[in-house]
This record gives C-alpha cells, sequence and structure tokens, in this order.
C-alpha cells in the first residue's frame, strides 16, 4: 500500500528538484509518486508475481502497438505531470503519436507534462480495490480516456472512461481498445499466467 511521507521540506520541492529526488533514489530502487496536494507518495516494490503480471499486460500493449504504430508505450517505471499537478506512474501507458509529438522534445526527458490517453493499473496483493478505483478516477479527471484496473488474483477488471467512471467488475474474459485501442483485443484469461 502507498505511504505518504511526511517530510516538511519534500512538500516544497519544485517540479525539477522532485524530479532530481526521483533520479538520485531510483538506483536504490524507490519510487514515487506525487498527488495533487504536492504530498511525496513512497511505492514499495512489486512482489514477483505483481511483477511478473505487469510485464504480461505490458507486453501485449507494446506488441499490439508494434503493429498499429499509432503511438507511444510507457512501462512503470515512467512519470507523467497531469494537469492538477499531480505525478503519477501507472503500470503501463499509451499515448498517441499526434499528441505525444506535442510535447516539446525537453520536457520529454523528466515527467513529460501530459496525460496518457490510456491507463493500465494491476493491483498487487498489498492493494484494495478501492484505492485503485480512486486512482483510477483521478487518472480520467485528468483527460484519461481510457483505463483498465486489473486483479490477477481475483480474475477480475474495471473499465474506466470519462463516460463511466463507477464501473461494474468483469470477471476475467476478452478486453478489448474501444475507440482508443482500435483493434486491440486480449483475453485476460491467458494472459495472466498463474505463476503463484
Amino acid at each position: 500500500m502507498p505511504q505518504v511521507l511526511n517530510i516538511p521540506t519534500m512538500d516544497t520541492m519544485n517540479d525539477d528538484e522532485f524530479f532530481e529526488f526521483c533520479e538520485a533514489n531510483r538506483r536504490n530502487g524507490m519510487h514515487f509518486e506525487r498527488d495533487k496536494y504536492r504530498r511525496i507518495i513512497f511505492m514499495s516494490p512489486t512482489g514477483s508475481i505483481g511483477g511478473h503480471d505487469d510485464g504480461e499486460i505490458f507486453v501485449e500493449i507494446k506488441l499490439w502497438n508494434r503493429k498499429k504504430n499509432t503511438g507511444f508505450v510507457f512501462p512503470s517505471s515512467t512519470g507523467f505531470m497531469l494537469p492538477d499537478s499531480s505525478i503519477k506512474s501507472p503500470d503501463v501507458a499509451w499515448i498517441s503519436r499526434e499528441r505525444w509529438e506535442k510535447v516539446p522534445h525537453q520536457l520529454r526527458k523528466k515527467f513529460a507534462p501530459i496525460c496518457p490517453d490510456f491507463v493500465i493499473e494491476v493491483i498487487s496483493e498489498s492493494d484494495t480495490w478501492g484505492e485503485h478505483e480512486d486512482k483510477m478516477r483521478e487518472w480520467i479527471s485528468n483527460g484519461c480516456r481510457l483505463g483498465w484496473l486489473i486483479d490477477s488474483n481475483q480474475k477480475a477488471y474495471m473499465i474506466f472512461t470519462p463516460r463511466n467512471t463507477n464501473p461494474e467488475k468483469q470477471p476475467f474474459g476478452i478486453i478489448n481498445g474501444g475507440e482508443v485501442l482500435e483493434g486491440l483485443e486480449l483475453d485476460l484469461r491467458t494472459v495472466f499466467e498463474d505463476i503463484g
């Protein structure tokens, strides 16, 4: 479960200082996000099964994108600066080529100021549905067009869109990218192999 670090000077870091702080600690395996209140959130490393699950779904999106070549796929280590000033890292992100190419080159080297068109969050064993549902709503409110929330333990998922921020939980089956990721269709029953 993510933990908020209560260190007063950290709350006053500007965007560049926060990026430098994250880079300085990245080699130690530490991962941070920042919420819209500028609080620093420490994200603990994912367990082995969770890391496997993240990798499997990333590969599926990457393979689809290689065929379509309509955008760019980013792994969980990538942070994005959102319109509400938070800096978040989804497990998988996709941004259309058209939108990405509007981001100035210098800003791409840090936390690019853009909300992904599509995000995936994979729930790990220490996480709760509630906190991830809230995070998905934050993605949508910042401009994300499609979000998948996936729990490989419960074998269930939810699809978030701007028109549906309170979706029903669905059992694993075939999921598609709709209008955002045209032509993407995955069977979550085969993507998430049980290695536990």
